[in-house]
């Protein structure tokens, strides 16, 4: 339940991403898989899956070192 409120409040503070940054920054995270692994240039569906499977979070950057769009990678939470 905290962690409802939580993003509340994170998305009214925080500037919402434009739509045409989100699709450039998949679109070049895709072309960047495809080559660092050449078994997902011909098959789409694998593409995705592989980009999916990365769980990227994009945000606006904030602070004048950081790029204007950031995106963090989300790692699953393991049991312990």
């Amino acid at each position: 339940m905290t962690k409802g409120w939580l993003n509340l409040f994170r998305g009214a503070f925080e500037p919402a991403l434009h739509p045409l940054d989100h699709g450039m920054a998949r679109k070049y995270i895709k072309q960047r898989l495809a080559v660092v692994y050449p078994v997902l240039r011909g098959d789409p569906v694998a593409l995705e899956k592989a980009y999916r499977a990365l769980d990227l979070e994009p945000r606006v950057g904030v602070g004048k070192h950081e790029a204007p769009t950031v995106f963090e990678m989300k790692l699953p939470e393991l049991p312990l």
